[in-house]
């Protein structure tokens, strides 16, 4: 496979309302939804869709909800015999409120996710070993991404950590992360150095890349995206849109960016690409749902490039 992906599932159980509640207070919403989503799912039906082979590697529970996910990777054309089922915990869930002006706030139950062992991880040698990109995020123990990491840089595997949910990282790992991707509010809780100007940006970026990490990738959403690697610092610039859903973002930017990597991209080639997959993604509603086929990507850009 080209892309392998150790991650999480999380059906979105999606409130639409015009704002959040703020404590003790209750808000009238406007709609609910259900849709598969979950930053491991997402992440691998985005790449997939983007015309990457694409594994992935997680744990589901025993129910109607890790059924669905099973047959979403199945019509993505997405190996499955890595994802296994655990006859005790639930499939992972995400409560999520949508606001008005396409914002959310999400409290996610983990579930089965958390039962993926540091001993199944290392099944997965051989496929890690057959892959051309590794993309991991936090949704799972952190034992599991230590040990991925590990067998990813004995096999000379690129490894994209996406450090969502932000948590403090050992710098043992990091000197294993390729790329690192995390967005404004990650970085300042990875380096303790506020988020809040171009010029912290770029120090959280390089205090990074100074334990270890090759390559450091902020995304900023429509602002676009600062890259810090050996060569220097660089912005490329976003594509604002009128969002309806931001749910998926930053999970469409991982996935595309590792597939564009694996074409043979230039990062900062890839991270444009990326940027459009993201821009495309928060206009429609849904997790994976949301998520753009290569063509759209492709059509969306040349009319950026023509103005249409």
């Amino acid at each position: 496979m080209s892309i392998m992906v150790i991650g999480s599932f999380m059906m979105d159980l999606v409130i639409g309302a015009e704002r959040a509640p703020q404590a003790g207070e209750t808000v009238i919403g406007r709609s609910f939804d259900r849709f598969p989503g979950g930053k491991g799912a997402n992440q691998a039906v985005a790449a997939a869709r983007l015309g990457a082979k694409v594994s992935m590697a997680g744990k589901l529970g025993r129910d109607s909800f890790g059924e669905q996910f099973l047959q979403v990777l199945q019509q993505e054309g997405i190996e499955r015999s890595d994802v296994l089922v655990d006859g005790e915990a639930p499939t992972g869930v995400g409560n999520i409120v949508l606001e008005q002006g396409g914002q959310n706030r999400i409290i996610v139950v983990p579930g089965a996710n958390m039962k993926f062992t540091a001993e199944e991880t290392r099944r997965l040698e051989a496929g890690i070993k057959a892959s051309r990109m590794l993309i991991m995020q936090l949704e799972m123990e952190l034992e599991v991404v230590v040990q991925a990491a590990d067998i990813a840089d004995k096999c000379g595997i690129p490894v994209i950590l996406n450090p969502a949910p932000a948590r403090p990282l050992p710098r043992d790992l990091l000197r294993k992360i390729t790329y690192l991707t995390p967005n404004e509010s990650e970085l300042a809780l990875l380096t303790g150095i506020a988020a809040d100007t171009e010029e912290n940006l770029i120090l959280g970026a390089q205090k990074l890349r100074d334990q270890g990490v090759a390559c450091v990738i902020v995304t900023l959403a429509e602002k676009g995206a600062l890259v810090a690697d050996s060569t220097g610092v660089t912005r490329v610039e976003g594509y604002p849109v009128e969002p309806v859903d931001t749910v998926a973002a930053g999970d469409s930017f991982n996935g595309a960016l590792a597939a564009e990597l694996i074409r043979g991209a230039s990062v900062q080639e890839a991270v444009r690409f990326a940027n459009a997959v993201g821009a495309l993604t928060v206009t429609r509603h849904g997790a994976i749902p949301s998520l753009p086929r290569r063509e759209e990507v492709e059509l969306f850009l040349q009319e950026r490039k023509t103005g249409a």
